[in-house]
């Protein structure tokens, strides 16, 4: 129906328009048919093993082709395609049980996918990589075309189900104007590779698919909108503001009154720290140093680890690095990480948790830690993920300074450390938020799960009470408190986290010229109404909607 609204969850701001074209379906499951007999298995299993490395190499020869993150999530999933494992159990299948190759692939990628998807948090997330590998096997197989994103020639808003991440990381962005998907949540891949992208975003849209192609709609990634058949000042608007999407970022944060707040960047490599300096980013809010530890056997040596940091602290000189240490084990298992049976791993031995059992591993990283923040003049903070409590904060702190790193602080991401904050930053140099993780335990709704979105969304005035709370106790001790989650690269919802009172935002560096357009555009006492206004909601969509009537500067900004 024109003028009809659509509403999901906004995870990329910006306004676009144009048609509809929906993502082209992934091949169905095989028929049920006749087992093979002998004579042609071999055969059969051959057929099996030169698909899968068709599509690898399909993968790879993108990867070559991408940018940015694009690269590493191709790479994966090139890897994924290419699985030995995967391989011998669709071989097996074939020829010892005599199924058809697109049978055997489809069942043996499923089990692993079924597996992956029981152990939830990061692992669960790969299982959706796993089927988009599943269906481009078994596309290959048929010899059609593998699914993905449509060819057009005329700009369009790609509506899907959901995306895989090959297919976001190599979007053609000089025709796709806007992404919108039924499912996934505001930590997919989708998310966070359209906030990398640049490209307005909304998910957990519910019936979007069945909007037909060519449709005219207006998505506003900001407010999580879409509006079927806009009216015509809508359409001139939203074309107006596509052209000037892209915003840079001079390096200083503040808003309109001149209050400072620092902008920061999440990296995970050398590579990302590159592109957190060239955007101008404040410095480091989150350095993830998992992966020094991936597809690792035997754990990197100190002096391993020490010159992977320096290659990210580099870049970096002079300003500050918040270098997050191993957050592994429980759903993200390491070969040499002592492992037990957990019925529910996202409630595990994870995080500084992994401590507990391998002592000697945190004291190795912290010690890699101080030697590279000695060689870079980088300003190295140091933080522990998943505490929960002021004894587990104390002893890091401790194990922190036993190696000379003294600005150490936590990550608050367990609400028991937000309802204790006093406590906790009374012997705690500094806390983040990890909005991801706090909104999951917050609400008790997986993160990874479409279905749960609408209770994953960071505006969620619960989450906000306690990242209200943690910022409270910051200001009373004089601890900056920031906030490193994917929240922070929302514009509108930047404005009410400065509000709340949090000193520092850490994003992807493609955020950063938005969120510093947004706060510059608001003074203090609007962010400040607007976080009121957003934590004396009832819902996170009244939140949304009255904490941007509190913003008026955004629309005009597009965001």
């Amino acid at each position: 129906m024109p003028g009809s609204v659509l509403t999901g969850v906004g995870v990329s701001p910006g306004l676009a328009v144009g048609p509809v074209l929906r993502m082209g379906e992934p091949p169905g499951a095989p028929a049920d048919g006749e087992l093979l007999p002998d004579a042609v298995r071999d055969a059969e299993a051959e057929r099996v093993s030169a698909a899968m490395a068709q599509v690898a190499a399909e993968l790879q020869a993108r990867a070559a082709q991408a940018q940015g993150d694009a690269v590493a999530v191709l790479e994966a999933t090139a890897l994924m395609a290419g699985d030995p494992a995967l391989e011998a159990a669709a071989v097996e299948r074939v020829r010892v049980h005599g199924l058809p190759a697109e049978r055997a692939v489809w069942d043996a990628a499923g089990e692993v996918a079924e597996v992956l998807r029981g152990l939830g948090g990061y692992l669960g997330e790969r299982s959706r990589d796993v089927l988009d590998v599943r269906d481009r096997i078994v596309a290959r197989l048929r010899g059609v075309a593998s699914p993905g994103v449509p060819t057009s020639d005329v700009p369009f808003v790609l509506v899907a189900r959901d995306l895989a991440p090959a297919d976001t990381a190599t979007l053609d962005l000089t025709v796709v104007r806007a992404l919108v998907t039924e499912e996934g949540g505001p930590t997919s891949h989708t998310a966070i590779l359209a906030r990398s992208l640049g490209i307005p975003a909304v998910v957990a849209v519910p019936g979007v698919t069945e909007l037909a192609d060519g449709t005219v709609v207006l998505v506003d990634g900001g407010a999580g909108s879409l509006t079927v058949d806009p009216a015509d000042a809508d359409r001139e608007r939203a074309g107006r503001r596509a052209g000037a999407r892209r915003r840079s970022f001079d390096g200083h944060g503040t808003t309109a009154d001149g209050r400072r707040v620092a902008l920061l960047a999440n990296v995970g490599d050398p590579a990302g720290s590159d592109a957190a300096a060239a955007a101008n980013a404040e410095g480091i809010g989150l350095f993830r140093t998992e992966f020094c530890f991936l597809d690792r056997q035997d754990a990197p040596t100190v002096e391993e680890q020490a010159q992977l940091y320096r290659e990210v602290l580099a870049p970096m000189r002079g300003k500050r690095v918040v270098v997050r240490t191993l957050d592994a084990g429980a759903d993200k298992p390491l070969p040499f990480l002592p492992a037990a049976d957990e019925p529910n791993p996202a409630l595990g031995v994870r995080g500084l948790r992994t401590s507990w059992r391998s002592p000697g591993l945190l004291d190795d990283q912290l010690r890699a830690i101080s030697l590279a923040a000695q060689d870079t003049g980088a300003q190295v903070w140091v933080m522990a993920p998943m505490v929960a409590t002021r004894d587990e904060a104390e002893a890091f702190v401790s194990r922190c300074s036993a190696h000379g790193l003294e600005q150490a602080g936590v990550m608050v991401e367990v609400p028991a450390a937000a309802l204790t904050a006093p406590a906790i930053l009374d012997v705690a140099a500094f806390a983040s938020l990890g909005t991801n993780d706090l909104a999951q335990y917050t609400l008790a709704a997986d993160r990874m799960l479409g279905d749960l979105a609408a209770l994953n969304d960071p505006f969620q005035p619960a989450l906000l009470r306690l990242v209200e709370m943690t910022a409270t106790a910051g200001v009373a001790r004089g601890r900056p408190v920031g906030v490193c989650g994917e929240a922070a690269a929302d514009p509108a919802l930047a404005c009410v986290l400065v509000g709340l009172g949090v000193t520092s935002l850490s994003m992807t560096p493609a955020a950063l010229g938005d969120v510093a357009a947004a706060l510059a555009g608001a003074t203090t006492q609007e962010c400040q109404a607007a976080s009121r206004a957003a934590v004396g909601a009832s819902s996170a969509v009244e939140a949304r909607v009255a904490a941007r009537a509190c913003l008026p500067r955004l629309a005009d900004l597009g965001l």
